[in-house]
């Protein structure tokens, strides 16, 4: 894999860009993995010996690019990790889907339950043992109509952390995410699908600030976008991304 982009680095806190098409962390399939490509660079980079700590306090799904916040330290990882659970941190995604969401601006509350065996989740009733209520804020910004059919630019704001739940809740809206075949997507994009996490915003873990990160938009969505809303957003995460190491 080409070199990442680090979006923000201290000794507390490590935010990378993750790219579509790889794992955040290792499993059976012994692929490469955020977690072990980060290690790996910290070791180069700062030319320690032995073994570099990273901790895990998120995850992305593998065909999902974005922004990916690890820890440097076992004291960032437990404080991280505490505010993901009580759902502090504030998450922002951009997707691609294919046809249109109405109204175009909303919120989609419905249950989930996953099957473990499948890696799937579907949306059914609240009455079904093991579902889980799973609620997104979203917006439309942008459709255009192309010779495949049309396709809508979607902001989304999570408000819970279900397994797949932004494509699932979209899918089951009518609206699935480009390149999502397992939620119904009729274009395949080969490792990757129209889902990218655009910002996220989390309290420092030492100086308990406030931070917002943004990653910009994979070049793989160029051709999906108007020109000047792609430059715009691509300007936008830089100067963001920068104002953070301030």
């Amino acid at each position: 894999m080409k070199r990442w982009h680090i979006l923000f680095e201290d000794n507390h806190c490590l935010v990378v860009e993750k790219p579509a098409g790889v794992l955040t962390m290792g499993d059976e399939t012994g692929d490469e993995n955020m977690v072990q490509l980060a290690m790996d660079d910290l070791k180069i980079r700062h030319q320690k010996p032995g073994n570099v700590y990273v901790g895990l306090v998120h995850r992305l799904d593998r065909p999902v690019s974005g922004v990916l916040l690890l820890a440097k330290t076992s004291k960032a990882a437990s404080r991280l990790s505490a505010q993901f659970r009580e759902r502090e941190p504030e998450k922002v995604y951009l997707a691609i889907v294919e046809g249109q969401l109405n109204p175009a601006a909303g919120e989609i509350v419905d249950w989930l339950i996953k099957d473990q065996e499948r890696n799937h989740t579907r949306v059914t009733s609240p009455q079904t043992p093991g579902a889980k209520q799973a609620k997104l804020r979203y917006r439309q910004l942008e459709t255009l109509v192309t010779p495949e059919g049309i396709r809508t630019l979607v902001e989304v704001q999570p408000m819970t952390g279900r397994s797949h739940q932004i494509r699932v809740q979209l899918a089951h809206a009518g609206a699935s995410i480009l390149g999502d075949l397992r939620y119904g997507s009729k274009t395949p994009l080969g490792k990757m699908i129209a889902l990218h996490a655009r910002s996220l915003t989390f309290e420092h873990p030492v100086q308990k600030q406030p931070l917002t990160i943004y990653a910009p938009l994979p070049s793989d969505w160029k051709p999906f976008m108007n020109p000047l809303l792609w430059e715009k957003f691509q300007t936008a995460g830089e100067s963001a991304a920068e104002s953070s190491h301030r």
